[in-house]
């Protein structure tokens, strides 16, 4: 099954390529390699991905959908390794080739060979990637691994670049012939931020309608920053399931480090992130941190307060609960706030179409007219001085959208006050609405009457 975002109706859609092995053969570092970004996150130590990632690799003119999974073991019973062997799973079926990722140093484990039994039951063409081959002199090890039943051998070294462009050959002439379909347009895309184990994960399966998100109890479950584009109710969204965001000096593993990093990559590059926050635990001081990096980095933001089922009838209203919001995150007093339950579906629609919303205020763009008149009435309602010299106006624009950025021309741009700059902000959120984004001043010296009458000399 693949996405509906990817597939068009009359439309060849890219080949679907899942990157498959045991735990530590190098599945992430070839990902990496094959999408040309640092996409996945890459160290030495076993199950460092659990969830499925997904990106986009193109070679002279073919390109495809390459899928990163993490370690697998056909007979996990634990439940965390469980669940990451049925991404695995999940990842083959959706998969038109798969590259089954062996250390060629190790030689067949016994594991490798489990997988390969799973693998040849799938009906799936495969390809054995005998990564790690750094230097020559390897021919032995390489025969070894024809007895997996998938015949030759790739040779690679992911971490180095050997090797990569004649397993792209390979893959090409395996892989489907299908050609990649036009990027739809209006594709809103998500970021779902917040602290671990307020139910991230579990709320992107809640939007997506499937289970696409390893979900586990175990804080931290998601390292790695998920892409998963989708339709819901005709609108097209990417969403970015991102690793739970914790304080830098509560951060002491290397890999939380890696994820806190890579959390914050893909709030950058998002339109409209979803700020979870639990509503039986209450808003916590790193709530408010992590409502910060998005206020920051001038993206639309949704309150999201998930697990609201978990909440007595009649213990906790939500005007309480707004309230409390507003109070602890004045910064964020332009965010709509939804209440949802994730595990139960609930308030997902309206997300949705606080989310369409959200996401077309940002780009809104306002007539220079408009905003000077706004910002000069504003200044006459509430004068100000600065020096002992009144405050004036002289011109006003839109210079940017997503955040809504405006140049305002006035007499003393350097010594305004914060405080009236925030004044300055509400009446341009009061004219003209902007809902969910954060609004940038830039303010900046205006023309002296010298300086035009000289001009026009």
């Amino acid at each position: 099954m693949r996405d509906s975002a990817t597939a068009t109706p009359g439309v060849l859609v890219r080949p679907v390529i899942a990157i498959v092995g045991r735990p530590n053969v190098g599945k992430s570092t070839l990902f990496n390699r094959l999408v040309g970004q640092r996409r996945a996150l890459v160290r030495d130590v076993p199950g460092v991905t659990r969830d499925r990632l997904y990106g986009h690799v193109a070679f002279e003119r073919w390109q495809a959908t390459v899928i990163d999974t993490g370690g697998f073991d056909p007979k996990a019973e634990e439940p965390l390794i469980e669940g990451v062997r049925r991404q695995v799973m999940v990842a083959v079926e959706e998969a038109d080739l798969v590259l089954f990722v062996v250390d060629a140093r190790a030689g067949v484990t016994p594991l490798d060979a489990e997988i390969a039994n799973v693998l040849r039951r799938s009906d799936r063409p495969v390809v054995v990637v005998a990564n790690k081959i750094d230097t020559g002199g390897m021919e032995g090890a390489l025969a070894e691994l024809y007895r997996l039943g998938f015949g030759e051998p790739a040779p690679v070294s992911a971490e180095h670049g050997r090797g990569v462009a004649e397993l792209l050959e390979v893959a090409r002439a395996r892989a489907p012939l299908d050609s990649a379909p036009p990027a739809p347009r209006g594709v809103v895309h998500l970021a779902v931020i917040g602290r671990p184990n307020v139910g991230k994960s579990s709320l992107v399966n809640a939007m997506v309608g499937t289970d696409r998100v390893l979900v586990h109890d175990a804080p931290g479950t998601t390292r790695d920053a998920v892409d998963i584009a989708f339709e819901y109710d005709g609108h097209s969204y990417v969403l970015v399931d991102t690793a739970g965001i914790r304080r830098k000096g509560k951060v002491s593993e290397a890999l939380e480090k890696l994820a806190v990093v890579m959390a914050l990559r893909s709030l950058e590059r998002c339109q409209v992130a979803l700020l979870v926050i639990d509503s039986s635990e209450g808003l916590t001081a790193q709530d408010t941190h992590i409502g910060g990096y998005a206020h920051e980095a001038g993206r639309a933001v949704v309150l999201v307060v998930n697990k609201w089922d978990l909440v007595p009838p009649g213990m906790v209203r939500k005007a309480e609960v707004t309230e409390q919001l507003r109070d602890r995150l004045p910064f964020l007093d332009y965010a709509p706030i939804c209440f949802v339950s994730a595990t139960e579906g609930q308030g997902v629609r309206e997300i949705f179409e606080t989310v369409d919303e959200v996401a077309a205020a940002a780009q809104r763009r306002v007539a220079p007219g408009e905003v000077t008149t706004v910002l000069r009435q504003a200044v006459q309602r509430r004068p100000a001085s600065v020096r002992g010299e009144a405050l004036t106006v002289q011109s006003a624009v839109q210079v940017s959208a997503a955040p809504p950025t405006f140049a305002v021309k006035v007499n003393r741009p350097d010594e305004v006050h914060f405080s009236y700059q925030r004044y300055l902000v509400r009446s341009l959120r009061l004219a003209f609405g902007f809902a969910g984004s954060p609004i940038r001043l830039s303010l900046r010296r205006a023309t002296s009457t010298k300086s035009r009458r000289g001009a026009r000399r």
